[in-house]
């Protein structure tokens, strides 16, 4: 299942399952899973594994040098779960220094032109649309939605369920479960479509709001606000404990 015009440099690892299309490129220390597909003019280098399953189409470039200036050599990683699919000219860069690694979780879309810089954290079942792009080091949670054209910020943490807005400037951290737009940036209302989506519950999405109102609507600062949610809120919700561990690992402030 390999094309004749497709070139694989002497290294590579190539499932038998697998199938790479006619001009693709793969590097000598690539990685690739079970069922993965390669299409036509795709390029997979760098210290590159992907998983089972995932889809490359034409003109991507999946593990890229990184952009970082302080990259000094080495042999840093890229890690690909399964199930993703990677769309027309989809760039992914490796990390940036020696066997560290950027890594993107399974089930992941990223539409034509979305771009994941060198040490990210992709978690599981989001979506990146068209020209999209992380900065280095960025995390997103699992099930988040970035919105066409939307930038996040270097070292940025986006919480899990959380919408990124169409042309969003995300330079603070995003709580899990908002819904976030503007340049900058702000909180705007909880994800509420996406929330029951996912089959959380009506008295999930009552505390989440609950917890909107705590946080923005109160004219608290984050301690105090943080502070009320301990005292008024469910500390057996998950969806509460959820937002008081992502302020404990929140560096650059809430959006």
């Amino acid at each position: 299942m390999i094309h004749a015009t497709a070139i694989i440099e002497s290294g590579a690892q190539v499932d038998s399952s697998a199938r790479i299309g006619a001009y693709a490129y793969i590097g000598p220390e690539v990685v690739i899973g079970k069922d993965t597909v390669v299409d036509h003019h795709a390029t997979i280098d760098g210290r590159t594994t992907l998983g089972a399953s995932n889809e490359v189409f034409p003109y991507a470039f999946i593990g890229a040098k990184t952009h970082d200036l302080k990259h000094k050599g080495g042999r840093p990683r890229l890690t690909i779960g399964d199930g993703n699919v990677f769309r027309e000219y989809v760039s992914i860069h490796l990390a940036t220094n020696d066997d560290e690694a950027t890594v993107v979780g399974s089930s992941n879309v990223f539409l034509a032109y979305a771009h994941v810089a060198h040490d990210c954290q992709v978690g599981n079942h989001c979506v990146m649309s068209s020209h999209a792009a992380l900065g280095g080091h960025v995390v997103l949670g699992d099930y988040v939605n970035v919105g066409w054209d939307a930038g996040v910020h270097q070292f940025c943490q986006v919480g899990s369920y959380a919408m990124l807005g169409a042309c969003s400037k995300v330079v603070q951290d995003v709580p899990p479960y908002m819904t976030v737009d503007g340049n900058p940036a702000i909180v705007r209302t909880i994800n509420k479509i996406g929330l029951e989506r996912r089959g959380f519950s009506s008295e999930d999405i009552e505390q989440v709001r609950a917890a909107y109102k705590i946080l923005y609507r109160e004219g608290l600062n984050r301690s105090q606000a943080l502070d009320r949610l301990k005292r008024e809120l469910n500390q057996e919700s998950t969806v509460i404990r959820e937002l008081i561990d992502f302020s404990g690992r929140s560096q650059r402030g809430f959006a």
